[in-house]
């Protein structure tokens, strides 16, 4: 491995401009599919083999038409305090804005905001469903400004008007101010770390060029926006750390005497083959979110394993090529204006750090996982949930609608369940479903039930059944598995199937299902993931380290994220509107992403502790070498990952600033409690053992060289000792 890198080094560099023209090429490409690739479709959010799927294909196979994917809008009209909706006035109002909704171009149809079912009892509350002919994001600019200005006209007439439903959701967010200040943040600290211009410029040119191939990929796939967020997010984290590995192992090369070409060639072969494997232990818990079985996740997660993909790939050949157009200028100013290259530099903090936590490993590892385990003990009231319009802002109207359904028709107005009757093979269709609604009536935690809604051939119904409590609470959770048991009464009694759908219910077998899911998931990430970083280290100890560490740290996250969302600890100044159950994707998520990060440091922190080792040197002066090389470069890795993943912060979807809080936390967990802490002082408890392999083990794993230890004895035997570089090499920058 690490030979073969190094002759792709030493290749890009020398052919700099073919391979700049050809990352050129590829970004040239890729921008113009994705321009010429048709819109994708709207996610169309479902879950093979739940109930609620099951429910909703049953439905578009026996009403065909009327399941059809074009947006919706719930217009709701309160009367002002003291006044009833139904007053003539108010009346006058709210028929005038419904019929200015109804004559737009792309108006399917409109309910009567004036039925039995559409006014509150207090009558103080009424709402207007409005169809739309075409999926929302297919809606024409004209039809929502009309939709706004009719709402707008509701509101000038003295009524409280707001407006909710996927015809009024905005897309994913791509971006916004708060990343720009993370980008900001990392270019500041890698300049900080390598006080050079170009330096520091490198990794963010060749970070942005790899996330613009890979973004733009990803759209001419025809995957849809929602996919992106994810490989925007890691893209642009792991593309910096990556080339920031090898710039400074590049740096670190030409201060040992190096000339140029030969720097780059052996900056890859050593630092890039750790960027392999990091990358590889991305992708793998990336590409392991389809385990989950959830298509939206799947999507999320190859997605952005394609983007690491090219990341490392951009990494291994663009960044030796720029490398070489620029070999002086990405050296500190007083080594560049050095006639040798080599310089002596003081003792670094990362070796100080070291000997500080080597000579006393028992009370700082101790420290350490107590620190971690206080952080973590909010994740013991973990609740999941798919919330809905109720986790929006206050400052939404999607959420001033959702607020005043409930306030007008009960909290679980908002959270209606649907009961599909499939009574095909029965003799009496409508007995059935008179049967089936007797039950829903009588069952506790139903406060209304709609009448029976047969499609033309007769032998299917819907029924909506209204809970008295909302959405996202337990108690609506255990009413659907309540009406779920009842249904095998049913069945028994007259051969037809009691399904249960909606929203509400499909959110609670998502949650079901990626619950279930967490263990496969971790059982295959985690399993691959140790068999590789056992081939990588040549230990069985270490992986398991690795892997312990990462749970520490991301258990530890999970308790911030439920401080933060669910008790509301520090909630105003991080903008989140309203606390409540966590995400149910969020888990599965934030294990796949943080496992995946924690390796990178875990590759890049112990391969140079390693390499030291096999080199000859003791244990502990291993670790210290090992952090003397690589300790500030981790560190700085870290910050910008946490400043890019901190940007999202200021999201405003719920589950984007979830995220990225979360996200935030374990690298910052990770890098600096379990990777400069726990590892040195778990390291230094073991001593050798930590580098022990069975020996049959060793045979079975492939040497792939990760240290470039063959490398070294291959270079040694060509002759190939550090130079000082020649006038040539010295001009190329010139």
């Amino acid at each position: 491995m690490a030979s073969l890198l190094y002759r792709l080094g030493r290749l890009s560099f020398r052919q700099r401009r073919y391979v700049a023209l050809l990352w050129v090429a590829i970004l040239a490409a890729c921008s113009f599919a994705a321009l010429s690739a048709p819109a994708a479709e709207e996610d169309g959010f479902s879950m093979p083999g739940t109930e609620s799927q099951k429910a909703f294909d049953l439905l578009d196979e026996r009403f065909p038409g009327d399941n059809a994917e074009g947006a919706d809008a719930r217009v709701v009209f309160a009367a002002p305090d003291g006044q009833k909706v139904t007053a003539r006035e108010n009346r006058a109002a709210v028929e005038k804005v419904v019929d200015t909704i109804a004559r737009g171009s792309q108006v399917k149809d409109t309910s009567s905001p004036f039925t039995p079912e559409s006014v509150s009892k207090d009558a103080t509350t009424a709402f207007a469903t409005v169809t739309y002919t075409v999926s929302s994001d297919a809606l024409s600019e004209a039809t929502s400004a009309a939709l706004m200005d009719a709402v707008d006209d509701g509101r000038a007439a003295g009524l409280t008007v707001e407006v909710g439903g996927s015809a009024v959701d905005g897309g994913p967010e791509l971006g916004g101010v708060t990343e720009l200040i993370g980008i900001a943040v990392a270019a500041l600290v890698l300049f900080i770390t390598f006080r050079a211009m170009v330096a520091a410029g490198l990794p963010l040119v060749t970070a942005l060029i790899g996330l613009g191939a890979g973004v733009c990929a990803i759209v001419a796939a025809g995957m849809s926006t929602t996919t992106i967020t994810l490989a925007l997010m890691l893209g642009l984290a792991v593309g910096i750390d990556y080339a920031l590995f090898i710039v400074s192992r590049y740096r670190a090369e030409r201060t040992a005497g190096h000339a140029p070409q030969e720097a780059a060639g052996r900056a890859v072969g050593t630092a890039g083959s750790a960027v392999v494997f990091a990358g590889a232990t991305v992708v793998i818990a990336l590409a392991g979110l389809s385990v989950a079985g959830v298509p939206m996740l799947t999507d999320m997660g190859l997605a952005a394993a394609g983007t690491v993909v090219i990341a490392v790939l951009v990494a291994l050949t663009l960044l030796p090529a720029l490398l070489g157009f620029f070999p002086q200028a990405v050296l500190p100013r007083a080594q560049r204006r050095s006639t040798t290259t080599a310089v002596r530099a003081k003792e670094p903090a990362g070796s100080r750090w070291a000997r500080f936590v080597i000579r006393r490993p028992v009370a700082t590892l101790l420290l350490s996982v107590a620190g971690l385990g206080v952080v973590a003990l909010p994740a013991l009231d973990l609740q999941l949930s798919l919330p809905g319009d109720e986790a929006q802002p206050t400052s939404t109207t999607q959420r001033r609608a959702y607020d005043a359904l409930a306030d007008g028709f009960g909290p679980g107005f908002n959270g209606h369940l649907t009961i599909v009757v499939d009574a095909k093979g029965a003799d009496d269709a409508k007995a059935v479903a008179a049967q089936a609604r007797t039950a829903l009536t009588a069952t506790d935690g139903v406060v209304d039930v709609s009448p029976a809604t047969f499609n033309k051939a007769g032998d299917t119904a819907t029924i909506a059944a209204v809970p008295s409590t909302g959405p996202s609470a337990e108690a609506t959770k255990d009413l659907v598995k309540t009406i779920r048991s009842e249904a095998a009464d049913l069945k028994t009694t007259s051969g037809a199937a009691m399904l249960v759908t909606g929203q509400t219910a499909m959110n609670i077998d998502v949650s079901n299902k990626v619950t279930a899911a967490l263990i496969p998931y971790l059982a295959v990430v985690v399993g691959l993931a140790v068999l590789l970083l056992m081939i990588v280290f040549r230990s069985i100890l270490v992986p398991l380290k690795a892997a312990l560490g990462f749970l520490l740290s991301v258990a530890a996250a999970f308790g911030v994220i439920v401080a933060v969302f669910q008790w509301g600890w520090l909630a105003d100044l991080l903008g989140v509107a309203q606390t409540g159950p966590v995400m149910s994707m969020m888990p599965i998520f934030l294990i796949g992403v943080v496992f995946g990060l924690a390796m990178d440091y875990e590759v890049f922190l112990v391969t140079r502790i390693r390499e030291a080792h096999v080199h000859g040197e003791a244990p502990a002066q291993a670790i210290v070498t090992g952090f003397r090389h690589s300790a500030r470069v981790v560190v700085a890795a870290a910050v910008i990952m946490i400043a890019v993943f901190a940007g999202f912060i200021g999201m405003t979807d719920s589950m984007i600033k979830m995220l990225g809080l979360g996200l935030a936390a374990a690298v910052l967990f990770d890098a600096f409690v379990v990777r400069m802490t726990i590892v040195p002082a778990a390291l230094a408890l073991l001593g050798q053992t930590a580098w022990r392999l069975p020996k049959w083990l060793d045979r079975l794993l492939p040497d792939l060289d990760i240290e470039g230890e063959k490398l070294a004895r291959t270079l040694a035997a060509e002759h190939l000792a550090p130079v000082a570089p020649s006038s040539r090499d010295e001009s190329v920058n010139a």
